[in-house]
């Protein structure tokens, strides 16, 4: 569990570093986002998830990204020195994390 903390984290911080509309003050913080995305994660999308079903379906899965979207900008208003400029910003950088988590946890 701490190795995957540890990768969300990198991921994060580097998705910040590469992303001009995302910005994180310090690795500690995207440690913070890290472990307050794997709690929401686990315990409210399923959730959320299940009732926005029917619309995830009719957008063949699209909607979930919209999900993701909010989450993170959710996070933004909940962790100081996590910043995330719009909307499409959050989609983009929601695209990141998961395309870096399936490599990352493929090859390791």
């Amino acid at each position: 569990m701490l190795k995957i903390l540890l990768i969300n984290s990198i991921i994060i911080f580097i998705g910040a570093y590469l992303l001009e509309g995302v910005s994180i003050k310090s690795f500690w913080t995207a440690v913070g986002v890290a472990i307050l995305l794997g709690l929401i994660n686990m315990f409210i999308k399923p959730l959320i998830l299940l009732i926005t079903l029917p619309l995830t379906i009719l957008t063949l899965g699209l909607f979930v990204l919209v999900i993701n979207a909010g989450i993170l900008m959710l996070i933004d208003k909940l962790v100081d020195g996590f910043k995330i400029k719009g909307f499409w910003w959050a989609v983009l950088f929601s695209i990141f994390i998961s395309i870096a988590n399936t490599v990352l946890f493929w090859i390791f």
